[in-house]
């Protein structure tokens, strides 16, 4: 039987400090991914067009996607505008409303920049059987959705 409090496996600051440490490990792994490919993009660059790679999206969406504030967000577009890789268009059906998209250039970028992306997963996840990674990604989205405060 054991007698080992459930919390004392892992307290909170341990779980937080090592969600953390996971956290920087996989952006630092995938901003070094992209240098090593020739690909001068920031992590929230990256997931900014991953998220459009699957469509159109507002500011809005996507600063919430990469966890930055709506004015970073506008800093981070106009520079990848600059590149050429998204394009910004006014919503036919509100005018103060901005739709951002790949171009053709973001998305030959995403077909590349996506298998980095594969790649740093492996690597996280290497030495782990497919029921093993399906349980980490099950219990971590248990943790996510214990720690939402919609609901309260």
């Amino acid at each position: 039987m054991n007698t080992t409090p459930a919390n004392a496996a892992c307290s909170g600051s341990t779980l937080g400090l090592l969600i953390r440490q996971v956290r920087d490990g996989i952006w630092a792994r995938m901003e070094d991914e992209l240098s090593k490919v020739g690909h001068d993009l920031t992590f929230s660059q990256y997931i900014a067009i991953k998220k459009l790679a699957g469509g159109i999206a507002s500011v809005t969406d996507l600063a919430r996607a990469a966890e930055l504030n709506p004015g970073a967000m506008t800093r981070l577009l106009d520079k990848l505008e600059a590149r050429g890789l998204i394009a910004r268009v006014a919503d036919p059906d509100d005018r103060r409303a901005l739709h951002i998209n790949l171009t053709e250039a973001g998305f030959a970028i995403w077909r590349d920049v996506d298998q980095c992306g594969t790649r740093v997963r492996e690597r996280a996840m290497s030495g782990m059987s497919d029921a093993e990674r399906e349980q980490l990604t099950r219990l971590l989205e248990q943790v996510r959705d214990n720690l939402s405060l919609s609901g309260d």
